[in-house]
């Protein structure tokens, strides 16, 4: 998905060819939206990539903050010409963001995700080094899931420890050309400076919060044993000194989490 250069005099940027649906192109045309997602870049530091850039709506302001950007566009065409357009610290690149080996170094993220690829894109973001904030736009729903509205999904729960996730506006579909048939959301993610988890725990880890939301049970005190992750009396307790008794998984904060983890860890230690 791509987007337009913002300008505050007005709410809504020229019109330009619509995208491809083939390659989930929808772009972004109002110019406060444009203008909010800037300024929440403008307060982070570092190079930025930006995932899907199309004709520049974001590129192109971003560009004025004086940073280093890297833009993958999946559109030969589009990248081509953006990239004519854009100063020399900008670089636009005819590439795929489902295979892009993220940079090692500090670096922010943007993107107008495209909404059929968006949690295939949040699973390879979530799961790469280096980028130290992400400013995203994505389905309202969806935003409103990533950021724990409403409960937490597996995949925030799972990437809980390691990131912080923070709601922005609702911008309406009318936002957008061609228009999608629902409203998108502004979020953020921020790497937490201090895990809390290790990150060698990982792997196993996202594995224990998948049977938590995987297995059976009227709440939280029959799905932790069921998914083998505390006994019984144990996850009574855990709950009780958690005033969770009755929850659900969905009900768990991120140091619910970390500390649901550690329990697992010591009740199952050799």
């Amino acid at each position: 998905m791509s987007r337009r250069t913002p300008s505050r005099a007005t709410s809504r940027a020229p019109l330009h060819a619509p995208g491809r649906h083939e390659l989930g192109q929808s772009f972004l045309v109002d110019r406060r939206a444009v203008a909010d997602v800037v300024d929440r870049v403008a307060a982070t530091r570092g190079p930025i990539l930006e995932i899907g850039p199309g004709d520049g709506a974001l590129t192109l302001p971003l560009a004025r903050l004086g940073r280093p950007i890297r833009a993958l566009e999946l559109d030969a065409r589009r990248a081509a010409r953006l990239d004519a357009r854009t100063p020399g610290r900008v670089r636009v690149e005819h590439a795929d963001a489902l295979a892009h080996r993220f940079d090692a170094h500090p670096h922010v993220v943007v993107s107008n995700l495209p909404f059929h690829i968006t949690t295939a894109l949040l699973r390879r973001l979530l799961a790469a080094p280096g980028w130290t904030d992400a400013v995203l736009i994505a389905q309202w729903e969806v935003a409103r899931r990533r950021a724990g509205v409403g409960g937490a999904t597996q995949l925030t729960a799972q990437a809980a420890p390691w990131f912080e996730f923070s709601l922005g506006r609702r911008i309406p579909r009318s936002a957008f050309r061609p228009m999608p048939q629902v409203d998108a959301g502004l979020f953020a993610v921020q790497r937490r400076a201090q895990p809390l988890v290790d990150p060698a725990d990982r792997r196993q880890y996202a594995a224990m919060v998948a049977r938590v939301f995987a297995s059976p049970g009227a709440g939280l005190a029959a799905i932790l044993p069921a998914a083998g992750v505390l006994p019984r009396a144990a996850a009574k307790r855990w709950l009780r000194e958690r005033s969770r008794a009755g929850g659900l998984p969905r009900d768990l904060g991120p140091e619910d989490w970390a500390d649901l983890w550690l329990a697992h860890r010591r009740t199952h230690a050799p």
